[in-house]
């Protein structure tokens, strides 16, 4: 019987460690889980920046295109009346 008990407390020892090993990594897994999952929103959000800034500077593009459009205009409105000014002297 004494043997038997020893048998039986070195295997519930062990039954603890591996326990407790078992646990560990159940943690360290969850702690892995956790970081991926806040990697994945950092890397959502950065990309919804990124998205917005791209839009915004398509807008201001537009915007400058427009301008430079009014101002190639305004330039040759500007020619053409220099023209028509030294052809009338």
């Amino acid at each position: 019987i004494v043997d038997f008990q020893k048998i039986v407390g070195t295997f519930m020892g062990m039954v603890d460690s591996v326990a407790k090993e078992v646990e560990g990594e159940k943690m360290k897994a969850i702690g892995a889980r956790n970081l991926l999952k806040s990697i994945s929103k950092q890397r959502e959000s950065q990309q919804q920046q990124l998205q917005a800034l791209i839009t915004e500077k398509r807008m201001q593009q537009e915007r400058l295109r427009i301008q430079y459009d009014a101002l190639v205009k305004e330039e040759a409105g500007q020619n053409e009346f220099l023209e028509q000014l030294i052809l009338q002297k």
